[in-house]
């Protein structure tokens, strides 16, 4: 009966985890480039939103009378 060939079968693993990590890590360097993130990724709280109303003084749901 034939032995199997483990290390090799082990090895073919290692380079396959390898080369999809490597794959990983472009996509997110080419995203990062790219400069499609939000504002809210990258943590710049300073920026209001477009498109949401701002609260009006006043109108705190939280205030009780």
């Amino acid at each position: 009966m034939a032995k199997t060939n483990f290390t090799y079968e082990k090895r073919q693993k290692e380079l396959e985890k390898k080369r999809k990590k490597e794959e990983k890590l472009k996509r997110k360097q080419e995203r990062a480039t790219d400069g499609t993130t939000d504002s809210a990724e990258t943590g710049d709280a300073g920026e209001v939103a477009e498109g949401l109303p701002q609260p009006v003084e006043g109108d705190s749901q939280t205030e009780t009378p």
